[in-house]
């Protein structure tokens, strides 16, 4: 790129700066033959779109040498997005690694794994408040007493009497 020109890459992509700058690098080296007239973020060397067959053989060679069975590259990019999901990193991180502008579309694309984390989530609560011994019970009495600590059934009046009382200014 000529000095002083402006970079065809809206601001928001200053983040992905080392590939901005690899293009950059293959721009100058191009010379007049680079084209890249939509500002595409991954081209060929000379700034030209990469041929989709082209992509997907080598795509398939990858996958090949991998040991994985051939799929979609867009399927893949599903699976890293519900992978990072489901072992807890963080939505906005996710969102990050897949490039998507808004927070929104990373949960709305990938929220059926959000039942998953909601049962982890619950299961660090419990395990946050009761300890291994003393699981909740589903509301359950155990030998007479609530299984969650609070007061057996004839108890509540006498916890509600207890309440008005606290709001009421003496």
């Amino acid at each position: 790129m000529p000095a002083g020109a402006r970079s065809p890459f809206p601001p928001r992509w200053s983040r992905r700066c080392a590939h901005r700058e690899h293009q950059d690098a293959e721009r100058d080296t191009a010379g007049d033959l680079w084209d890249n007239e939509h500002g595409l973020v991954f081209t060929r060397t000379d700034g030209h779109p990469i041929d989709p067959a082209a992509d997907w053989r080598e795509w398939k060679t990858l996958a090949k040498a991998a040991g994985v069975a051939a799929a979609r590259l867009h399927d893949a990019r599903h699976t890293a997005a519900s992978l990072l999901l489901a072992q807890g990193v963080p939505a906005r991180v996710a969102m990050e690694i897949l490039g998507h502008s808004q927070i929104g579309l990373t949960l709305g694309t990938y929220s059926h794994v959000a039942p998953e984390l909601r049962t982890d989530a619950a299961a660090r609560m419990g395990e946050a408040l009761w300890d291994s011994d003393d699981k909740p019970t589903g509301g359950k009495p155990i030998d007479g007493k609530p299984a969650n600590g609070g007061p057996a059934n004839g108890d509540q009046e006498d916890d509600r009497k207890a309440d008005e009382e606290d709001q009421n200014p003496t």
